[in-house]
């Protein structure tokens, strides 16, 4: 199991990246964070701090998922470089587990 987090211009994004997720079955769960205050380099090699409001996607799947997920994301994403970061699942309780391995198979 692997956590992916993605970063989201506005709730209508990362609600319509979630809901393709869900309806593709490459997420079994997705959770929508907002009021993320994120700081960040921009443009590449500029050496200028940007500084935005962004909305936090976490998207709960498997690691099998990862590279149709990490795609479909770059073609719904508005942003040229978007965050797609993944995150190994350490420890889960076996009945969430097995609800999620059962909801994307």
């Amino acid at each position: 199991m692997i956590i992916v987090f993605i970063s989201c211009q506005d709730k209508k994004q990362s609600e319509e990246i979630g809901k393709q997720l869900l309806k593709a079955r490459l997420a079994a769960c997705v959770q929508i964070v907002p009021g993320i205050d994120s700081l960040f380099f921009w443009p590449p090699k500029d050496h200028t701090i940007s500084q935005t409001q962004e909305v936090l996607l976490l998207a709960k799947t498997l690691e099998s998922k990862w590279d149709k997920l990490e795609k479909l994301v770059g073609i719904l994403h508005t942003y040229d470089t978007p965050e797609i970061i993944a995150l190994p699942v350490s420890h889960v309780s076996k009945s969430y587990f097995d609800w999620l391995a059962a909801e994307l198979s």
